[in-house]
């Protein structure tokens, strides 16, 4: 669901305004975790991510090329790292993954949302 309204930029010009919620139109059914991109830029990009008692496969392991903010915001979840440290989040806790910190999802809850930025 999304309401919109309009504004008047630094030209005078009418650019339209959406509001959404990260909340709806949330996957019922999936297997794994399902991405939904919600802004990017040419520095950054920002994405929903929904996960169901989620886990990375056992020999994967993300190693990004720029900085990732995450938060959870519904749910749970156990974030592993390549050095060998395990970090649990709950809703409302966050962190920072600097660029080419190896990391995988250990488990997740079974409906976790989560927001993360990813800059360049």
């Amino acid at each position: 669901m999304s309401r919109r309204s309009s504004v008047l930029d630094c030209e005078r010009l009418i650019v339209p305004i959406e509001v959404k919620n990260i909340f709806a139109d949330l996957p019922q059914e999936i297997r794994a975790e399902e991405l939904f991109r919600i802004f990017q830029s040419d520095s950054t990009e920002i994405e929903r991510i929904v996960s169901h008692s989620y886990r990375s496969p056992s020999d994967f392991w993300y190693d990004q090329d720029q900085d990732e903010w995450v938060i959870v915001l519904r749910g749970h979840a156990t974030l592993d790292f390549g050095a060998g440290e395990s970090v649990e989040l709950k809703a409302g806790d966050y962190l920072t993954i600097p660029r080419h910190v190896r990391h995988r999802v250990a488990c997740t809850s079974e409906e976790t949302i989560w927001l993360a930025v990813h800059s360049k």
